[in-house]
């Protein structure tokens, strides 16, 4: 394993395996596969909490910014965004969390094993490294012109905003990859982990 904690779980595992017969064994990988799966269908649900509010948020400034259409212009676009990514996140909950033909364990979590790799190591999974930098920009200046009080172009053109836009990009942006970059490990390992319960359903049906 690359993972020391993953590892020492790994390790309690096999001890508990050794202990129990056959039946007892599924019952307790199936705990344990769908422990682990709570942790990714939690990070999809938090994602459509906060695309939510961000949906929530943009529609209000919206209202009350009548006649700045760079700023309604900019909120739409970003409206149209976060909502793709929000119905993305909930037909995503929804795939990992279906079980229509009511599947033997390994087959289930074959499936689910298969739309994790696809979404964290397929091909458009770097595909956050390109829209984070647009999403940040677009939400510093979604805030900032909004609390500032003015319309968009004045803002634009007023020195102190810029210094604060760019000061705000720059720490959302820096804060923004170390969250994901944080996050995606945790998948990883959540998923290299399932990966082991696969081959340790696999050894025993």
């Amino acid at each position: 394993m690359k993972n020391n904690e993953l590892q020492n779980t790994w390790k309690n595992i096999d001890a508990e395996i050794n202990r129990k017969t056959t039946d007892e064994l599924n019952q307790y990988l199936a705990a344990k596969c769908r422990k682990t799966m709570n942790k990714f269908l939690f990070l999809l649900s938090f994602d459509i909490v906060a695309a939510v509010g961000l949906i929530v948020f943009l529609i209000f400034t919206t209202i009350n910014r009548e006649g700045d259409l760079i700023y309604q212009a900019n909120n739409l676009i970003l409206g149209v965004i976060t909502l793709s990514a929000l119905i993305v996140s909930f037909l995503s909950l929804k795939k990992l969390q279906v079980n229509k033909y009511n599947l033997p364990l390994k087959e289930w979590l074959e499936q689910r094993i298969k739309l994790l790799s696809a979404w964290l190591l397929g091909k458009y999974s770097k595909l956050y490294i390109v829209l984070i930098p647009v999403l940040v920009a677009m939400i510093m200046l979604s805030i900032h012109v909004y609390y500032e009080y003015k319309p968009f172009l004045e803002v634009m053109k007023d020195g102190e905003s810029i210094y604060g836009l760019v000061a705000g990009f720059t720490i959302g942006l820096f804060v923004s990859y170390f969250a994901v970059s944080k996050i995606r490990k945790y998948q990883l390992k959540n998923l290299e982990f399932l990966n082991d319960l696969h081959e340790q359903l696999c050894n025993i049906n």
